[in-house]
Formats: C-alpha cells, sequence, structure tokens
C-alpha cells in the first residue's frame, strides 16, 4: 500500500504586490487617473491583479480625504466628514447597482433565449 503523496509541483508565491513601494503605487495610480495609462496596462506592468490596483485607488482616495479633511474632524477622531462618508457609500452602492443590473440583465436575456424554441414548438 502506498500512501505518499505526488509531490508538490508549484508553491503559491507571494503576492508581487508586497514587492512595489508606496512611490511606485502611486505612481501606478497617477498614471491611471491623469490617464496616462490604462489599468490593464499598469496591473500587466506591475505583475499585479485588477483587484490589487483597485484597492490602491480606493486606499489613494481615502488618504486623499483624510489628508484634505479639516483638522477639527480629524481632532475629533472623524476621519472624514458625513458629506464625503455619504458621498462615498452613495458611489459604492452605484457601482454595486450598476453591476448588480447587469448581471440580471444578462439573466433575463438568457432566460428569453432559452425560452425561444420552446414557445416556437408549442405553437
Amino acid at each position: 500500500m502506498n500512501d505518499k503523496t505526488p509531490p508538490k509541483t508549484e508553491k503559491k508565491k507571494k503576492s508581487p504586490s508586497l514587492n512595489h513601494s508606496a512611490s511606485d503605487k502611486v505612481q501606478a495610480v497617477l498614471a491611471v487617473w491623469t490617464e496616462r495609462c490604462k489599468p490593464v496596462d499598469v496591473c500587466r506592468q506591475m505583475k499585479v491583479n485588477w483587484m490589487t490596483f483597485n484597492h490602491w485607488q480606493r486606499r489613494a482616495m481615502e488618504g486623499m480625504l483624510q489628508a484634505l479633511e479639516s483638522r477639527v474632524n480629524l481632532a475629533r477622531g472623524e476621519a472624514l466628514s458625513p458629506r464625503l462618508q455619504a458621498l462615498l457609500h452613495k458611489q459604492q452602492q452605484a457601482a454595486g447597482l450598476s453591476r448588480l443590473s447587469a448581471r440580471l440583465e444578462q439573466l433575463q436575456q438568457n432566460k428569453v433565449a432559452s425560452k425561444g424554441p420552446e414557445t416556437a414548438k408549442a405553437g
């Protein structure tokens, strides 16, 4: 009886994003925000996935908002003003709703396409 398991051929490597300095991340985000590069090109060049790059963008925006917030609000422990928090929340909801509605539309189209031949046979 052989209880040996086959050797693993490839170990999971650490995320390459850990190798990028804050300055590198800033340059990448600003390149996209100033439309010098497309996000896909930055991701390919820096060898990171879209989720990682999107995380950098969110953190950059949060950092700017926090840095530009009045010192009074920061002294009270508020990182963002209620107005900015509401705007960010609204923006996140809108992004989520647009993805959901696109998915719903796709599902509805698939359902209509799959029912098409059946209704033709019944008539």
